[in-house]
């Protein structure tokens, strides 16, 4: 005798409850915001991107540097410290507090994943935790961090690695799962 096994019954889904931190019409707006400005390579102007993150809640700090093809979920639920680079086409999937401190480098192509799906439930909920990258830390090209993830001070996660624990201070960290490989030693 076999037992049928449950499966997933995506029709079930409901996000309606989950938490955006905003009403449509703001949402709306940041999505032709994020579009025309943040998303479009065509739009090069680095100086006004703070300032219209600013406009839609972010707290933004000084000497950021948000290049062309970044896509950003929500800004209102975004903090970057003082001098901070973002690389051409980085995902901020920022559902949930995304803080980035003094002096963090985010690279082209790197992904910040700040959502995921309870996979043992058969209506596949929805489920978000907050990423923080300390000062000074590197996601390097094509990198990906996950949800609850914090990078301490410092640390690097090399190009395609992915972070699904807490990076240690001034460690470098490759693969998948990233995984400590030697010191960071700043000259």
């Amino acid at each position: 005798m076999t037992t049928e096994r449950k499966r997933v019954d995506l029709s079930r889904f409901n996000n309606a409850d989950f938490p955006k931190g905003a009403g449509g019409v703001k949402m709306t707006l940041w999505y032709f915001t994020n579009a025309l400005f943040f998303l479009n390579p065509l739009f090069p102007f680095r100086s006004v991107k703070p300032g219209l993150l600013r406009l839609f809640g972010a707290k933004v700090g000084q000497g950021v540097v948000i290049h062309p093809g970044v896509n950003i979920k929500y800004p209102w639920k975004l903090t970057i410290g003082d001098h901070v680079w973002i690389g051409q086409r980085a995902w901020l999937d920022n559902i949930d507090r995304l803080t980035i401190g003094n002096h963090v480098v985010i690279s082209q192509g790197a992904m910040i994943i700040q959502g995921s799906h309870n996979y043992k439930r058969i209506d596949y909920p929805t489920m978000s935790g907050p990423v923080v990258l300390e000062e000074g830390s590197w996601v390097g090209a094509g990198a990906m961090v996950m949800l609850g993830v914090t990078l301490r001070s410092h640390s690097v996660l090399s190009a395609g690695g992915v972070a699904n624990k807490d990076l240690e201070p001034y460690t470098i960290y490759q693969g998948n799962p990233a995984q400590p490989v030697r010191e960071r030693v700043i000259e």
